[in-house]
């Protein structure tokens, strides 16, 4: 029997909010699932987030190495933002890439979308390839707490780092690969695709 890939939600019997945080809530819920089972779940609600995937004219990838708290350690990523309420995820890419990197770009691409943890959040990044960047000469600041450093690496770089270390998250690698392929299409069609942003 084909699957169906529409989304079929659970019935829910009861729920109770666990957690208010700034951005995230914490909820539990006792569900019926699509099968008929019957169970309780907890799961955080997330208002989504986008990701850049900046490249500059010379063919390199800029990333950011950032300081993750929750790993007490710094992690190689493509910045990226949390979306603000009411903000398109393009909106929150503009916003990001300047405070993150000191660069704004002038032609983007739509990479699509994915869910970043179902198992636990509802959380979905929405990804952007950044090219024509240009450099800042008075980049706004970027939040207080952020511990960060601009990195650029080529692709050469990254896959190898990628393949061998752990000091990437994983939708930096998933975003890389979804990259990769776009220009790899990009290429074989000899394309100009992008959307110039002012």
């Amino acid at each position: 029997m084909p699957r169906s890939f529409k989304p079929i939600p659970s019935a829910i019997i009861s729920d109770r909010l666990r957690f208010q945080g700034l951005k995230f809530t914490f909820l539990s819920q006792e569900l019926r699932f699509p099968n008929g089972a019957q169970g309780e779940r907890q799961f955080i609600l997330h208002p989504g987030g986008a990701v850049i995937v900046p490249i500059t004219a010379t063919g390199t990838f800029v990333c950011i190495r950032q300081y993750r708290f929750a790993i007490a350690d710094y992690l190689f990523e493509f910045p990226a933002g949390t979306l603000e309420p009411g903000e398109e995820p393009f909106q929150t890419v503009l916003r990001e890439l300047q405070e993150e990197t000191g660069f704004t770009a002038h032609r983007w691409d739509d990479l699509g979308h994915f869910h970043l943890a179902p198992g636990y959040s509802d959380e979905m990044l929405y990804i952007f390839l950044a090219r024509d960047l240009e450099a800042l000469l008075d980049p706004p600041p970027g939040d207080d707490d952020e511990d960060l450093e601009v990195i650029e690496l080529s692709a050469e770089e990254l896959t190898e780092r990628m393949a061998t270390t752990a000091d990437f998250d994983a939708k930096t690698i998933a975003c890389f690969f979804r990259a990769q392929q776009f220009l790899a299409h990009e290429k074989a069609l000899d394309g100009k695709a992008g959307l110039t942003q002012p």
